[in-house]
């Protein structure tokens, strides 16, 4: 099996090609041969050292993947040979709320303790898989697991409605999926990005009300005059930092913003005088359950949503990969193929 791992230090450039030797199934375990795996700022974040620098190298990373299972344990009955699988960032949170047990760091493929998915066949247990929906490929498929998911939790929590409004920021995988979704759910959006390029696309896939935010600094007021001086219902706040403030200026009384973002910085300060003004919600959140996730491909699959993929690697241009995704180029995801 062919794989590629941090060798001997951080940084994209340690990124090396390694082999493994084919594992041991046990009962309950499940191989799958990975087709692809789609990259997330976190794992930029892993490659360099940032998240975790006492990590053990050399170390596989890369948290999100989809393939096809190639071989199932005796005691395995929910998975067969052939069928489509995505992973799943935090295995341990089946259902219900997160808990300190279902969401300790050291279960998360790719961020330390359990290797990521940046290899051509690897083994789960049977709570780090789920069926991928019908109707994506598996390129497709392997953007759920971090993005997919964190943008359908944080429409969720927000109790969106069709005729409700959305304000996304950026144009990366989170702030495109949640496009997609308030779309399909019949929900005005509003979305913000410096690039006119990135804003069109944007509209090409539904968006109502683009704003660049360079050339239009002030996009508060237009998020405000847009929306009669009410606000929105949710915000996706997914850059974090001082633009905490800004989202919370915009939200309508009630609203509601999830916040996921660290592109601007892991610290923010806000008015507390404004958020009890408006009265909102700011909550905090990561990802989502694994009935969360089935929720999600139910969804995808009746609105046949297909996620929209920027550019797609080979397993040899990973470390371009990486270089591109640091960019911030993007629109949509950024996925590595490995067959």
């Amino acid at each position: 099996m062919k794989a590629i791992a941090l060798h001997d230090s951080f940084g994209i450039n340690h990124l090396q090609p390694i082999e493994q030797t084919d594992p041991t199934l046990e009962p309950n375990q499940v191989q799958v041969k990975l087709q692809a795996v789609s990259l997330n700022y976190v794992d930029l974040l892993v490659i360099k050292g940032v998240i975790n620098p006492n990590l053990t190298l050399p170390y596989i990373p890369v948290c999100d993947g989809a393939g096809v299972v190639e071989r199932v344990g005796a005691d395995v009955t929910t998975f067969k040979p052939g069928d489509k699988v995505a992973t799943t960032f935090i295995p341990d949170w089946i259902d219900g709320k997160p808990t300190e047990e279902n969401n300790s760091d050291p279960i998360r493929p790719g961020l330390g303790t359990v290797p990521g998915q940046l290899s051509d066949s690897k083994v789960f247990s049977v709570n780090q898989l789920v069926h991928s929906p019908a109707n994506l490929s598996a390129i497709e498929a392997s953007t759920l697991p971090i993005a997919g998911l964190t943008a359908w939790n944080a429409l969720q929590y927000g109790n969106l409605q069709s005729g409700k409004t959305v304000l996304l920021h950026g144009t990366g995988g989170v702030s495109i999926f949640a496009l997609q979704f308030a779309k399909a759910l019949g929900a005005r959006v509003i979305i913000t990005s410096s690039s006119d390029d990135k804003l069109k696309r944007a509209q090409q896939l539904g968006a109502d009300i683009p704003i660049n935010y360079k050339t239009t600094p002030d996009w508060e007021t237009v998020v405000r005059h847009v929306t009669d001086g009410k606000g929105v219902n949710i915000v996706i706040e997914t850059v974090g930092g001082a633009n905490l403030q800004r989202s919370l200026n915009v939200v309508q009384m009630g609203g509601h913003i999830s916040v996921m973002g660290l592109l601007d910085n892991s610290n923010a300060s806000i008015s507390t005088l404004t958020l009890m003004q408006r009265q909102a919600t700011i909550k905090g959140m990561e990802v989502g359950s694994t009935q969360d996730f089935r929720a999600m491909n139910r969804a995808i699959e009746a609105h046949n949503i297909h996620p929209v993929i920027d550019k797609v690697f080979t397993f040899e241009q990973t470390k371009a990969a990486f270089e591109y995704l640091e960019q911030g180029l993007h629109f949509g995801k950024v996925v590595i193929t490995l067959d």
